[in-house]
């Protein structure tokens, strides 16, 4: 049976596509993926049904082929390949990738091993600190509580005369400075619910898609409580 793609799995997939440019889609309704890295994973619930599990090893090139096509119908029954067709008159053979050349997300479900420090990033927010980063060429955010405040800034934490850009996002009585690489924020645009754990790991779920990224911190992180 034929399936379409809406708009929602095809924006979640391009963000997907920023975090690995391969993609195993496993039966069901939940997509994950995971960087080459392994410092990013992301796992989305999608309203599409996968009817089997099949890879992607070029996502970028599979969203800009279906791209090119209105309102695609894409055809999974075949065991090698899909075929992504446009009405009568116009169709795409497409080879599905070799599971083992992917690096997927471990099967057993992820969860923080503990809930250390919490705040709300509104989208906007986020989007500052995306361009700030990129206005001032800085590599690092830090989530910094003074046990007053949190405040998410950007900076280069290696040049203490370097620019910074800072956002007071919440309070807190305890006191952190948990790292971040910029490069890892790899989150579609949105406002998120943000937790982090003083193990090194953080999560950031999505306030409009049933969307969760766990991002890990940097080893230089420091957290007194």
């Amino acid at each position: 049976m034929d399936m379409k793609l809406s708009d929602k799995t095809i924006d979640l997939l391009e963000n997907f596509s920023s975090i690995n440019q391969s993609i195993l889609v496993k039966k069901g309704t939940k997509l994950r993926t995971i960087s080459v890295m392994k410092n990013i994973l992301a796992e989305a619930e999608v309203d599409e049904n996968f009817e089997k599990d099949f890879g992607i090893y070029d996502l970028p090139q599979f969203l800009n082929g279906v791209g090119l096509m209105n309102d695609p119908d894409i055809d999974l029954k075949h065991d090698s390949y899909m075929i992504i067709r446009e009405g009568k008159t116009t169709k795409v053979k497409f080879a599905f990738a070799d599971p083992e050349v992917i690096i997927t997300p471990p099967e057993k479900p992820i969860s923080l091993p503990s809930t250390d420090v919490c705040f709300q990033l509104e989208s906007v927010q986020l989007q500052k600190l995306l361009k700030a980063s990129s206005v001032y060429q800085l590599p690092d955010l830090a989530a910094i509580g003074n046990g007053e405040e949190i405040t998410l800034v950007v900076r280069d934490k290696k040049n203490d005369n370097s620019n910074e850009f800072a956002l007071t996002v919440g309070k807190t009585d305890k006191t952190f400075e948990f790292n971040f690489k910029i490069e890892n924020i790899k989150l579609i645009p949105g406002s998120y619910d943000v937790v982090i754990s003083k193990k090194l790991l953080s999560k950031f779920t999505n306030s409009n898609y049933n969307l969760d990224y766990y991002i890990a911190l940097e080893p230089d992180s420091s957290y007194e409580g």
